[in-house]
């Protein structure tokens, strides 16, 4: 199990995964708004999306953690 970090701050602008997707190690899982920039936040393995941890208008601070991959 893996947790998927956000490098930035900002606010989630766009959900790319679900629950229980197969992702691959540098699939987008979601997509930050931050200083009117697009910036894709990127899973650091592969594995299964177990958890969401996030939603579309949420801010999320630099470090949170915004999703689980077992």
């Amino acid at each position: 199990m893996a947790n998927a970090r956000c490098d930035v701050s900002g606010v989630v602008w766009k959900v790319e995964v679900a629950i229980g997707q197969a992702v691959a190690e540098g699939d987008a899982l979601l997509i930050l708004e931050s200083m009117k920039m697009e910036i894709p936040v990127l899973a650091e393995r592969s594995g299964t999306v177990a958890e969401l941890r996030v939603a579309v208008g949420d801010q999320v601070k630099e470090g949170a953690i915004i999703a689980v991959i077992n």
